[in-house]
């Protein structure tokens, strides 16, 4: 029989997909953050929604950009991945305290994330929902991933330091692409 859910628990049914390493790149300094609510909205151009907390240090970053890099870590980070969502770039270079190798991006200022298996860098293309949601309209202009993962296996936030690891895969019949 079903129970009742309490509502500040429903993001624990709904994760959006894999958890990402946000990074950007303000005034020269490079800062990196650990996120989970992001949507992808369309598939030409790759457009992601994602909410990025007012309170935090690459809000500002990415406020006054308008540039960020959505890296996307395998379960291997998974540890690190943690400790930068356990940090603020306001104290620590994350990078450096994490071992996270800052590459130089094609088209943004914000850095790669070396040892992501993709790369997704993107330029705010929407700010509508911003001041009352914190919500961004990104749109990916470059992309990157390491064609020698070819099953990826991605984390999933579940919620209270809980984390679901993508695995099997199904191929059914479907009209899309």
């Amino acid at each position: 029989m079903k129970r009742e859910l309490p509502l500040a628990d429903v993001y624990t049914v709904l994760e959006p997909g894999p958890v990402v390493l946000l990074s950007t790149s303000r005034q020269g300094v490079a800062n990196v953050m650990t996120m989970s609510w992001h949507v992808m909205m369309e598939f030409e151009p790759p457009l992601v929604g994602c909410v990025v907390s007012e309170t935090s240090h690459s809000f500002a970053a990415l406020e006054e950009t308008g540039e960020c890099v959505l890296n996307v870590p395998t379960v291997e980070l998974a540890d690190k991945v943690v400790s930068c969502g356990n940090a603020s770039g306001r104290t620590v270079d994350k990078f450096k305290a994490f071992g996270l190798t800052a590459k130089p991006a094609a088209k943004v200022a914000a850095p790669l994330v070396g040892e992501c298996y993709a790369n997704l860098e993107c330029q705010v293309r929407d700010r509508q929902m911003v001041t009352p949601y914190n919500f961004f309209v990104l749109e990916v202009v470059k992309a990157w991933h390491d064609p020698a993962v070819t099953r990826p296996e991605t984390l999933h936030h579940r919620g209270y330091g809980r984390f679901m690891v993508a695995g099997r895969e199904i191929v059914l019949p479907s009209a899309m692409r």
